[in-house]
């Protein structure tokens, strides 16, 4: 059975997602052509789905942590976890690919290493998470110029689904990465594969 971070992401955190693409079918109708109006949809969709992310990012990190502290001594366990959580990892900011492999580094190094040598697409993964992030970042503060793509460019609902599929990869592929490092730390497994 897999983290509990995982399982929310591929059920209520999955569902809210699904909720904006069904909004967007709504709105713009399934035929090809211009959908002014799904523009917006497409913006709040990247908004939503960075947010999504970071939560299970966030909700896996605690996941590891209490694994963590619950394998040393009682006298310890909150020594540990203050210093697991010194600066609020994934409380603030962005879940980008940097800060991922930062806050997920206090738990064993190279961590981006380990997840890209575990399945050959997380790399391309890794580089659509960046694009996401400097996606949501362009929207949160209306300031397209680091995109470098005009000052107001269009956001596409495939390139949003592109990201999904990618975020979906490497919450797969962060699961068994952390699992094992967990299992190879403590000689207890945190979650069943």
């Amino acid at each position: 059975m897999p983290s509990n971070s995982l399982l929310r992401w591929k059920g209520e955190r999955s569902s809210a997602l699904d909720e904006i693409e069904a909004a967007h079918v709504r709105v713009g109708g399934k035929q090809r052509g211009r959908r002014y109006a799904t523009q917006q949809l497409n913006r709040a969709y990247v908004v939503l789905l960075s947010s999504e992310f970071q939560g299970f990012v966030r909700d896996l990190y605690s996941e590891c942590v209490d694994n963590l502290v619950s394998a040393v001594p009682p006298l310890f366990q909150d020594l540990l976890r203050t210093q697991c959580f010194f600066g609020e990892p994934f409380g603030r900011g962005n879940a980008q690919a940097s800060e991922i492999g930062s806050q997920f580094g206090r738990l064993g190094p190279a961590f981006w290493t380990v997840v890209s040598a575990s399945n050959f697409k997380n790399k391309n993964r890794k580089n659509r998470l960046d694009e996401l992030m400097k996606w949501r970042n362009a929207i949160a503060h209306h300031d397209f110029a680091p995109l470098g793509l005009g000052s107001v460019p269009s956001l596409k609902l495939k390139m949003v689904q592109v990201w999904r599929r990618a975020l979906d990869g490497l919450c797969g592929s962060f699961d068994r990465v952390l699992r094992d490092r967990l299992t190879a730390i403590t000689g207890i497994s945190p979650w069943q594969p």
